[in-house]
Formats: structure tokens, C-alpha cells, sequence
């Protein structure tokens, strides 16, 4: 070191001095990308090994609008909201719903979707507490879903699957005919829970729906094919709607069922029963003995976000019954989290 300190300006000491600090630094230049090298190579932890979810994890297989929220775009949000975490497939992915004018976009198809299923297998991302499916367009499609279901109960032989069996409403189909068919042998069976509305239960029992009694009965047959919780969203009986809600804890044995009354508002708003579908399996993880109270929290957030929606357009002058209005989810994300129950369950037994 005093040789250096005061030799330094010597040509043959510079040489060494510096091809030596020039092997030092190659040398930690070497290890550092090797130890880099090494890091990218390994697999990155697995989350829902190394960070379990403390209320689940959710793979939710719906429509994709850019703009607007129906679909995904409608129950991604509120299931992160109540704390879950959500991974999306887009079955569809367009512009905008297809209430307006025109739409652009993309359609995924059954192999497309085991392509991204096989993806997720390959790393053993696999592991979901819960199946969250929406609107699907074709039998291949569906059938193809049917394969996740299986594939993903080889994995947690738990697995929830919430199916909204979207067909249509008001007495009309907007899904293939041969749809039903597959929904009513194959989707209904493995069905844990299933949230039709009155025209899409009528369909999937083959019986009309036209008092409390009947759609009683329609939630016992749908029990008798599988789902231990069957809610009819939203039956059209008088002045008000009703949602009611059948939960068979024990195979074979009474349900316990109920109704809630919801006043009809006077408009039409899109997303809504994608919304809510999502809110019941969130609610009804946090409350799994008591379907009832988990519908009450479901439905007092969904009609604070719609009186929301309504009171924001008419605001600005817009008549709510000119055409159909998109929701307005992030504004209402605190009657999401925390909705105060405005909405009673009134049991039948």
C-alpha cells in the first residue's frame, strides 16, 4: 500500500495496479450475472402456496367490454373489494355491450381457452377456491368449461362453482337454443351454486314461474340436480320484484328458503346480474351456513348502486328511460364493501 501510495506514478505498477482492479471488477461483474442468471431461472413462488388468500381465489370466466361494465368488468372490482383475489378469462373481449349501435372485438373459443388453462397448469397455478362463470355463446365454449370444472376440482376437490346460467330474460333466448340442453344435463349437476332469473329457471326445470310456490319449487328441482344454493335473482310477481333464495345444507333434506322483496325501479341497467352474481359468492364465502344474510348484504349494495346510477343521470338531464344505463360501480365501491341492509330476508320455514 506505501508502495503504491508513493510509487503510483510508475508505468509498470500502474499496469499491474489496474489489470488487477480490471480482474476484480470482471470477476464481480461475473458473479453478479450469474447470481442473476440464477434467480430468473428459478420459478417465481407460487401465491397461492406462498401467500394463501385469507377469503379465496377466484378464477371468473365472463364477458370483457373496453368500456362499460357487464361481465368481468362488473364482478372483478366488487370481488376485490370484499377482498378476494380474481384472476379473469374474457370469453369475449369488445368495444362496448352490445346494446348499442355497434360493437367490435374478439371471440375466444374453447381450445383458446384449455390453451390458457394448460398455461396456468404448466407453472401449478392451478389452485382456486372458487369457479365464477357468466354469459358463454356456444356449446364448445361451454363444453370446454365443463373440462376447467373438472380439471380444476383435481386440484381442490373444494372447489365452489358459482354459474350464472345466462340464456336470456323476459321471455326470450339470446343464447343458442341447444345451450339450454347442455346447462340443464351437464352445468347443473356440478353446479355448487346457481343464480338464474325467473325466465332461465323456468328454462332449466321446464316449468313456469308465475307465483312464490312455483319458484319454490323450481329452486327443489334445481337442488335435486346438484347445486346446494339455488337464487332466483329477480322474479316478476305483482308490483315487486322477488329474489328468492333456497339453500340444502344436507343432500335429501329441506332447504332452507327464503325471499327478499325489492321495489322495482323504473329503468333498465346493464350489468347488474353479473354484478350480482358476484356479490353472492363473495357474501355467501364470508357467511357459508346463512345464504340469507349473505342475499341481503348482495342485494341492499346492488339497489344502493343502482338508486346511485339513476340520481347521477338524472342530475345531468338525462331521461333514465330512453335506454339502458351503465352502472356506476366505482363510485358506489363503499356500499360494496360496507352496504348497510336497507333489504330483509323473510324465511318460509
Amino acid at each position: 500500500m506505501f508502495i503504491l501510495s508513493t510509487r503510483l506514478t510508475s508505468p509498470s505498477l500502474l499496469r499491474i495496479f489496474n489489470n488487477a482492479r480490471s480482474r476484480d471488477s470482471t470477476t464481480k461483474t461475473t458473479r453478479r450475472r450469474s447470481s442473476r442468471s440464477a434467480s430468473m431461472a428459478a420459478a417465481p413462488p407460487i401465491l397461492s402456496l406462498a401467500l394463501p388468500s385469507e377469503t379465496g381465489r377466484v378464477l371468473s370466466i365472463q364477458s370483457h367490454t373496453v368500456q362499460g361494465y357487464v361481465g368481468n368488468k362488473s364482478a372483478v372490482f366488487p370481488l376485490q373489494l370484499l377482498g378476494y383475489d380474481v384472476d379473469p378469462i374474457n370469453s369475449v373481449q369488445f368495444s362496448n355491450h352490445t346494446g348499442y349501435p355497434t360493437f367490435k372485438g374478439q371471440v375466444l373459443n374453447g381450445e383458446q381457452l384449455w390453451n390458457l388453462i394448460e398455461g396456468l397448469e404448466a407453472n401449478d397455478l392451478l389452485y382456486y377456491t372458487h369457479l365464477l362463470t357468466g354469459y358463454i355463446g356456444s356449446v364448445s365454449f361451454l363444453d370446454t368449461v365443463l373440462q376447467v370444472v373438472d380439471k380444476l376440482r383435481t386440484i381442490n376437490p373444494n372447489l365452489i362453482y358459482v354459474c350464472d346460467p345466462v340464456m336470456g330474460d323476459e321471455g326470450k333466448l339470446y343464447v343458442p337454443p341447444e345451450l339450454v340442453v347442455v346447462y340443464h344435463e351437464k352445468v347443473v349437476p356440478v353446479a355448487s351454486m346457481l343464480t338464474p332469473n325467473q325466465f332461465e329457471a323456468e328454462q332449466l326445470t321446464g316449468s313456469r314461474i308465475a307465483t312464490e310456490r312455483d319458484g319454490l319449487e323450481a329452486c327443489n328441482k334445481l337442488h335435486a340436480s346438484g347445486p346446494s344454493k339455488v337464487v332466483i335473482t329477480s322474479v316478476n310477481i305483482g308490483e315487486n320484484l322477488l329474489l328468492i333464495g333456497s339453500h340444502q345444507k344436507v343432500k335429501g333434506q329441506p332447504p332452507e328458503q327464503f325471499k327478499i322483496v325489492i321495489p322495482k325501479i323504473p329503468a333498465y341497467f346493464t350489468g347488474t346480474g353479473d354484478l350480482m352474481t358476484a356479490l353472492l359468492l363473495g357474501w355467501s364465502n364470508k357467511y357459508p351456513d346463512h345464504l340469507d344474510r349473505a342475499s341481503e348484504l348482495a342485494v341492499s349494495s346492488l339497489q344502493a348502486l343502482l338508486h346511485r346510477t339513476l340520481s347521477d343521470y338524472e342530475k345531468v338531464g338525462f331521461d333514465p328511460q330512453s335506454s339502458s344505463l351503465e352502472i356506476r360501480l366505482i363510485q358506489s365501491q363503499d356500499d360494496i364493501r360496507n352496504p348497510k341492509v336497507n333489504y330483509k330476508a323473510e324465511r318460509y320455514n
